[in-house]
């Protein structure tokens, strides 16, 4: 089932929500530090993680799935966001310098189809992020929050998904090691949380993050049909 916008909103402004984004903003912000006159697009729900690059980037435009809802912005800010269908993104070909999913791969009816759509609006020098639940971390099973909700990927899953569509993972890495719990989590344990699961259970990861470019290299153009040769007989 997919998660709702409003229900999303609710929990950004929770202080677990809270916590969940000041960590996926870093980890994003490591990433890609600089989006300066670049064309940015987020699928899911990504208003509080596109306020990273907003002021700076050329565009900065937030796609979600109709059956989501439209992404809310800050009150007081401009926004552009707008609704469709995830596999038939209203975009020219070759449109977006950066492409970040969040709650948008686990949550696609059509995941491949999503990916697809991504791979002709991501120019060729462009980046792709996908943040998604792991199937052994606790935050996939916690349906108040959602991350727990849609199909959660290993890491070696995601990995293969994106290279069958021709893109290459260039980094991934684990993030979400403190439990999803409902109690007031501060910012100082959040973090002993975070540092002490990455060295010492890694696998048991809330979320795994891929960035990925496109593989121009294993795609094969289709050949033109040949016409081959034409024998004429006449009959005497």
């Amino acid at each position: 089932m997919s998660i709702d916008a409003r229900e999303a909103a609710a929990f950004y402004s929770s202080p677990l929500g809270s916590l969940t984004a000041q960590l996926l903003r870093q980890k994003l912000a490591t990433l890609w530090p600089s989006c300066v006159r670049l064309d940015v697009l987020g699928l899911g729900y990504t208003a509080p993680y596109l306020e990273l690059w907003r002021a700076e980037a050329q565009s900065c435009i937030a796609f979600s799935p109709s059956q989501v809802g439209a992404t809310p912005w800050p009150a007081g800010q401009p926004c552009l966001t707008c609704l469709g269908e995830e596999d038939s993104l209203p975009f020219p070909d070759l449109s977006f310098d950066r492409i970040l999913m969040v709650h948008g791969l686990e949550q696609a009816d059509h995941a491949r189809r999503a990916l697809r759509e991504v791979w002709r609006l991501l120019k060729d020098d462009g980046r792709l992020i996908v943040v998604a639940p792991t199937r052994r971390g606790v935050w996939a099973y916690a349906e108040s929050i959602p991350f727990g909700h849609g199909q959660p990927y290993s890491d070696g899953q995601l990995s293969r998904v994106l290279n069958a569509l021709f893109f290459r993972v260039e980094r991934q890495e684990a993030a979400l090691f403190a439990p999803p719990l409902s109690w007031h989590l501060t910012e100082k344990g959040f973090a002993l949380w975070e540092r002490a699961g990455k060295n010492i259970a890694p696998q048991l990861a809330g979320l795994t993050i891929a960035e990925a470019s496109k593989d121009l290299h294993s795609v094969i153009p289709l050949r033109r049909r040949g016409f081959g040769r034409r024998v004429v007989v006449d009959a005497f």
